[in-house]
């Protein structure tokens, strides 16, 4: 086996005190920044990213989250020759019965736990590209800081133009927030479908966050986007937890975010709609 997957078969014996013996690693797909595969041995099995990005976020992400939601946990990671890796625990996906209802449930546990200020510890990732996570006492003041202006200067670096409607956007953001203060709650902070999972008893499981302290109503407007979740999700977690009257505006300040980061990643196929979300804003706001 070459040294790049000795390496990793090496830690997790030394990570768990027990010899794990390789024998085979079989590709599962990933994501836009790395691959995943399933890594099997005489005593054992693991889910295994690796990619061209330290993976340390991810996994403090993950154990964060895990105060509230199932996640696979973290065993390991490094690097070898340049390239990095996670080791997880191996979460047995694709059962038939999917618990939405459980879902909604459990990331409203989530959002209930709370911190003083917006952000996280360290900056993390969203897809590729980077997320600034430095902290903040005044919630308008990160979003248009460390998340929409920091999309729309990345966007116009890459040669997309969208006139003033971005600076009369930020100027106005405060029209959203009239009669609304959310408290910084812990967020997965790329909740769409693909990072959502169910184990055989239904149970759910999430992964692949991009963790930090935000409003709650964030993490709810991403699971409308991309193919969005089922009604009995959005259900169960406004009965545990109700929304604000006016999350249906704000939900599409918090999705331009995630549709700008698209833009920035794969390109012009998404700047139409997030030019139309833009429009959308302005006429809410000014």
């Amino acid at each position: 086996m070459p040294e790049f997957w000795a390496e990793i078969a090496s830690r997790i014996s030394q990570t768990t005190g027990r010899t794990f013996l390789p024998v085979k690693k079989t590709p599962v797909g990933g994501g836009c920044i790395s691959e995943a595969w399933q890594f099997e041995g005489k005593n054992g099995r693991y889910f295994v990213k690796t990619g061209n990005f330290p993976f340390d976020a991810e996994a403090a992400g993950l154990i964060a989250i895990s105060q509230a939601v199932r996640t696979p946990a973290p065993i390991c990671l490094g690097e070898c020759d340049g390239k990095y890796w996670l080791v997880l625990e191996h979460v047995e996906m694709g059962g038939k019965v999917m618990r939405y209802d459980l879902l909604g449930k459990d990331l409203a546990k989530l959002h209930r736990i709370t911190a003083e200020t917006f952000g996280w510890e360290t900056d993390n990732l969203i897809g590729s590209t980077p997320q600034i996570n430095e902290k903040s006492a005044h919630w308008v003041a990160f979003w248009k800081t460390r998340r929409i202006g920091f999309q729309f200067d990345l966007a116009r670096k890459k040669g997309h133009d969208f006139g003033t409607g971005p600076e009369t956007l930020m100027e106005n953001l405060s029209a959203f927030f009239a009669d609304y203060h959310p408290r910084p709650s812990l967020l997965h902070g790329d909740l769409w479908r693909g990072n959502a999972g169910f184990d055989p008893s239904g149970r759910p499981v999430l992964f692949d966050p991009a963790v930090y302290f935000g409003d709650r109503e964030a993490d709810i407007a991403m699971t409308e986007l991309f193919g969005g979740f089922p009604e009995a999700f959005i259900d169960a977690y406004d009965r545990d937890f109700p929304l604000d009257s006016g999350y249906e505006k704000r939900k599409h300040l918090y999705n331009l975010y995630h549709v700008l980061n698209h833009l920035n990643i794969f390109g012009g196929s998404y700047l139409y709609q997030a030019k139309s979300m833009l429009d959308l804003l302005l006429s809410e706001a000014c």
